[in-house]
């Protein structure tokens, strides 16, 4: 007598997304990430603000980093502002949570929340952006959070563990690969 075979075990995809190059190549495309840019200094700040540092400096380097032009309108926002937003954002249990307090700053959106929370913690969060989005196929589609949440994070991780690799490198990748191909 035959024994049934276990179904192979089946991964959830969002059916919008396709990653537009081998996923062999993950390492690859991350190791170009340094071509193009040094995030040591954004890292760096990430890490003083998961550490209680809360002050505009920390916060510029991030939103410098992420886009120039963003940088100028964290000055509609008060010191105690910043500083309450950043403090909840980093002991946020839900994404939802540290996404939406820092989306209620001026000059922050999805696509610099996710860079904000990343350089926070690179192990919990990845960048949204452009770049991202078109190395996944979707260039057209808009950073929303309802995006990143429901489908762009879980698609990330799942690259991430079929990788064997961090949503830090994954990130690196798609950035890397858009920029080279774009």
């Amino acid at each position: 007598m035959a024994t049934a075979k276990a179904p192979a075990r089946r991964i959830r995809t969002f059916p919008g997304f396709h990653l537009r190059f081998p996923i062999t190549e993950v390492q690859l495309w991350a190791d170009k990430f340094s071509q193009f840019d040094d995030d040591t200094a954004v890292l760096d700040a990430g890490k003083n603000i998961c550490a209680g540092e809360y002050g505009l400096e920390n916060l510029l380097v991030i939103v410098d980093w992420k886009s120039k032009r963003r940088a100028k309108l964290l000055a509609d926002n008060s010191h105690s502002e910043r500083e309450e937003a950043l403090r909840i954002a980093v002991s946020a249990f839900e994404p939802r949570t540290a996404f939406g307090v820092l989306m209620g700053l001026a000059g922050i959106d999805t696509p610099m929340a996710s860079a904000i929370l990343t350089t926070i913690d690179p192990s919990r969060y990845t960048i949204i952006d452009w770049r991202a989005l078109d190395a996944l196929g979707r260039p057209d589609w808009s950073a929303s959070l309802k995006l990143y949440l429901r489908y762009y994070f879980p698609e990330c991780a799942r690259i991430a563990a079929a990788a064997g690799v961090s949503l830090r490198t994954v990130d690196k990748a798609l950035w890397s690969w858009s920029k080279v191909n774009s």
